[in-house]
């Protein structure tokens, strides 16, 4: 189960890197006016999505239902509320699509601002996450 949980922690990782860098791919192709920019960020942010972002989710969640199932079972409210955080990071990761659609399309309708924050949703969810692994509070 070892080589379970190591698995579940490298994809889980690789999963955060492509939640951390979409959006802020975002708050650059909200500043960029060019032509040339704005297909290149098209171009940057499908592929992160598709090729490490979504990747990454898929694995994580495979194998955390792995331990889950194999492992945890009946491990305390701690874990309950980590299952939380993670559907809500699910949420984030579909809204990331959404919005990285919308930008394919030209439809983006939100300032670079408002991605600068979208960007940091993350950093509260690992926080929180790793909290709730390490000190399992309840």
């Amino acid at each position: 189960m070892l080589w379970v949980k190591s698995l579940h922690i490298v994809f889980m990782a690789t999963w955060f890197a492509g939640l951390f860098y979409l959006p802020r791919l975002f708050v650059y192709h909200a500043m960029a006016e060019d032509a040339p920019s704005l297909e290149r960020f098209k171009v940057m942010e499908r592929k992160l999505f598709w090729g490490i972002m979504t990747p990454g989710a898929v694995l994580t969640i495979a194998f955390g239902l792995w331990l889950w199932l194999g492992w945890f079972r009946g491990a305390g409210a701690w874990l309950h509320a980590k299952l939380a955080l993670v559907a809500f990071l699910v949420a984030y990761h579909l809204w990331c699509y959404r919005l990285m659609k919308a930008f394919a399309a030209g439809r983006n309708a939100r300032s670079h601002v408002w991605y600068r924050w979208f960007n940091e949703v993350p950093v509260v969810i690992l926080l929180a996450t790793v909290v709730l692994v390490v000190v399992k509070p309840f």
